[in-house]
């Protein structure tokens, strides 16, 4: 049989022999094909473990459900294209939810970094990844001597994350590219959207190249439109040449930007 690749609607498609995914017809600049819902089990296992229910499309969660006995369903972060299906999920499948935040948890307790988890003949690492949300987790599931990292929107199969304007925080995010480059080399990521990652550790390096060189840009644009400089004005000066359909998004990335360098100055 062939091996379906990105992005393919409407299956469940395996990735790695422990874990597979369910993409949601939500596609979006922000959301590039969609949301990666993640289902996830060892196959010597009859149950399995959801990984962020997605949007709640009733075609999409009912081929959630349909993937198997869920044992446990995980939440990256808050942000409503991965957490939006979560009620009717439950609904269908009855189990348990567990995220950072408590108001995402459905009959279980809130996950703790370092947390490990054995279910469904996974062990599974609760990773902190603050930057793109305050609640942003990762998580390395590991079966059979594999493992792969499931990166939630903090790393992205294509392009780069926008940090949440709400509470990004461009410090945390760093860090956390940092814990990914010294923790996470060799093995693939498994993003929220967009495809998977062969080996997890170079694309953090480039994000972390890339976030500098932002800030590089960022610094010169103050020193030329002075230090009170708005976070629109610099996307003016600095992605003149970027589609501006993309400005409200780099807008919010700028903000955060400007936060980590005055808070710095």
């Amino acid at each position: 049989m062939m091996r379906l690749e990105h992005p393919a609607y409407g299956v469940i498609r395996e990735v790695t022999p422990f874990a597979s995914v369910v993409l949601a017809d939500n596609p979006s600049h922000m959301t590039l094909d969609g949301t990666n819902t993640w289902v996830l089990r060892d196959p010597r296992s009859s149950r399995s473990v959801v990984v962020d229910p997605g949007p709640d499309d009733a075609e999409h969660v009912r081929r959630v459900a349909a993937a198997g006995s869920i044992e446990l369903i995980l939440i990256t972060h808050r942000h409503i294209d991965h957490t939006e299906a979560i009620d009717s999920l439950v609904g269908l499948v009855q189990a348990p939810v567990r995220a950072l935040r408590p108001d995402d948890c459905r009959d279980a307790d809130p996950l703790a970094p370092g947390e490990r988890i054995n279910v469904a003949g996974l062990t599974i690492e609760v990773v902190s990844a603050p930057g793109h949300t305050a609640d942003s987790l990762m998580f390395r599931a590991g079966a059979a001597g594999e493992a792969a990292l499931l990166t939630g929107d903090t790393i992205l199969g294509r392009g780069t994350t926008v940090l949440d304007a709400h509470d990004g925080d461009l410090g945390d995010y760093l860090n956390t590219l940092r814990t990914i480059i010294e923790a996470a080399d060799g093995i693939p990521g498994l993003p929220g959207h967009g495809p998977e990652i062969d080996n997890v550790a170079p694309v953090a390096r480039e994000y972390l190249a890339h976030r500098e060189e932002r800030l590089d840009q960022i610094r010169d644009a103050l020193r030329v439109l002075g230090a009170g400089a708005s976070a629109r004005e610099i996307v003016e000066h600095v992605y003149a040449d970027v589609d501006r359909h993309l400005w409200p998004a780099a807008e919010a990335s700028v903000h955060v930007q400007l936060t980590y360098l005055r808070q710095r100055a």
